[in-house]
């Protein structure tokens, strides 16, 4: 995946954005997605309201590293945690289990957590200098997901903190989500 290098002060605008609670809209590996950061409530609130989704299907939190996951998220055996570091970084999706003390606006009505170790290089970056990120589609529920900037600005583009510029990262669709324990695919 070759992205065009973002300018500095892109990332700069977008972590502070997500840093002072905003939601942000960036590229990713299929379609654009809708952030903020997982561990702020108020942030989750209003995008899980801005997309008009269920609160409990839970979302998808995004990192550059399995280490800077919160504690919250449980560490499976080690076959099962092979399993999926050997998918990543790159456009695969896990569901893993979470403890008592996971934040129920990220994890819906699910004793777990969808995660990824994302191999988009912009989404990376936000992550290396934000910590990890809630990442859903830009879009409205029941909307195809957005595939250009110009589809995000029509849908959510007023509502949006900051619309960090960039390009998909070649996927034709959204990531695979399997459940980490059992290796079961859950979305194709």
């Amino acid at each position: 995946m070759n992205a065009p290098a973002l300018a500095p002060w892109h990332l700069h605008k977008a972590a502070a954005a997500v840093r002072a609670g905003g939601i942000i809209a960036c590229p990713t590996e299929a379609v654009w997605g809708i952030s903020c950061d997982p561990l702020n409530q108020m942030a989750c609130e209003r995008l899980i309201a801005l997309k008009r989704r269920d609160w409990r299907k839970g979302v998808i939190v995004v990192a550059a590293r399995f280490e800077d996951l919160p504690s919250f998220v449980l560490r499976p055996d080690d076959i099962a945690m092979q399993r999926a570091r050997a998918s990543w970084p790159g456009p695969n999706t896990w569901v893993f289990p979470v403890s008592a003390d996971a934040p129920q606006w990220i994890t819906g009505a699910h004793p777990s957590l969808a995660v990824r170790i994302t191999a988009h290089p912009l989404l990376r970056a936000l992550c290396a200098r934000c910590g990890p990120l809630v990442s859903t589609s830009a879009n409205l529920s029941g909307r195809a997901p957005a595939r250009t900037i110009s589809e995000v600005r029509l849908q959510l583009g007023k509502q949006l903190d900051y619309i960090v510029p960039g390009a998909l990262g070649g996927r034709s669709t959204p990531t695979r989500i399997r459940d980490v324990l059992s290796g079961e695919v859950l979305r194709a």
